[in-house]
């Protein structure tokens, strides 16, 4: 339990950033669904009580729990999108969520976390060699991402198996891999881009395609980029006012309270509103790289850096995703997005982040 020590040691700031998103993300919210009812703002208000309720709970706990019982979270995960897939709600053509009676919830948003927990309790336990791991040795952790990942492409949920991989890189890196390991996947990773390509669904291909020419199809696979473009293009330099973006309120812009809500906070708040939120961000990813490099062992420095990098590839990924310089691969953007499960994830990795960070002192 948390005693007035760990009290002491608790880092205000990161979670100040995180209220400030959170908060931001729900105003954001209320504006551009102000004209359907206010059902969606509703809802993630008792999302964010909610998760606020479990990050203190996640806070409390020594998080030396999540490396002894890593494997059974792991394996509860994986049944959790096995069920998905046998007994899970079909929702526009991706079948994601189980309801659960009271709400429906996204078991993929919460094997992220799993995952990482697994990731650090595996790569703690072993010792890496001066030149770095190699081609055999990534067999187990390779096997860690397979499982999930095959998962949740079968949803299909062609973003968050991306981030999947995108974490499993940046822990792999940081523990180093054989140069000659990686020379020899980046080859099998170019090999297979074809058969990749042939796996995809056409509307996936489609917003791939998109991307590089959306002008093409203006009213179909590029709308939902050239939407975005104009909302954040017509915020300028201080934005429109709260409430008052057309784009959204005018349903223009799909997706407008979840995946690009950014564009949306654009068009009120203008650029300096997207500094701002942007300014927000790199603060916390910082506090997280700072919650890694202060831990007392290497499964917390390692769950650390996995959950800093979770939120950090969402981050680049959405903003790239909603300004054109990535494809548009539906990934939400932590504390702003609607959605209670990834709000939920996000909040206990940052619980996590506090945990590790209060009880570096603590041997």
């Amino acid at each position: 339990m948390i005693d007035r020590r760990l009290f002491a040691q608790i880092d205000w700031r990161l979670l100040a950033v995180t209220a400030a998103l959170a908060a931001i993300g729900l105003a954001s919210i209320y504006s551009t669904t102000l004209g359907q009812g206010g059902y969606a703002y509703q809802r993630q208000l008792w999302w964010v009580a909610a998760g606020a309720g479990v990050m203190t709970v996640t806070v409390i706990l020594n998080y030396s729990l999540l490396e002894r019982f890593a494997y059974p979270i792991f394996i509860l995960s994986v049944a959790s999108l096995a069920a998905t897939l046998a007994f899970g709600q079909t929702v526009g053509g991706a079948q994601r969520w189980l309801d659960l009676g009271v709400v429906s919830v996204q078991p993929s948003e919460f094997a992220k976390l799993a995952f990482i927990v697994v990731m650090a309790r595996y790569l703690s336990s072993i010792i890496v060699p001066k030149k770095g791991l190699g081609l055999k040795d990534l067999f187990l952790p390779g096997l860690l991402l397979a499982i999930p990942f095959v998962l949740i492409v079968r949803e299909p949920d062609l973003g968050t198996s991306l981030i999947f991989v995108l974490i499993f890189g940046s822990m792999m890196l940081t523990v180093k891999i054989k140069t000659r390991t990686l020379a020899a996947l980046a080859v099998l990773c170019v090999t297979l881009i074809p058969f990749a390509w042939g796996s995809l669904r056409s509307y996936q291909k489609k917003r791939l395609l998109s991307f590089l020419d959306p002008a093409s199809d203006p009213l179909g696979s590029g709308y939902h980029l050239l939407q975005s473009k104009i909302a954040i293009g017509s915020g300028g330099f201080l934005g429109k006012g709260f409430t008052k973006g057309t784009q959204a309120s005018l349903m223009f812009l799909p997706e407008h309270h979840t995946d690009f809500i950014l564009s949306t906070l654009a068009e009120e708040w203008g650029l300096m509103g997207s500094f701002t939120v942007l300014a927000l961000f790199l603060a916390l990813l910082l506090r997280g790289l700072e919650a890694a490099k202060n831990s007392k062992d290497r499964f917390g420095f390692l769950l650390a850096l996995g959950i800093a990098a979770m939120l950090f590839w969402h981050i680049t990924i959405n903003i790239g995703m909603v300004s054109g310089l990535l494809p548009v691969v539906g990934v939400p953007l932590p504390f702003l997005s609607y959605g209670g499960s990834f709000l939920l994830t996000s909040l206990i990795g940052v619980g996590i982040l506090v945990n590790i960070g209060m009880r570096r002192f603590i041997f």
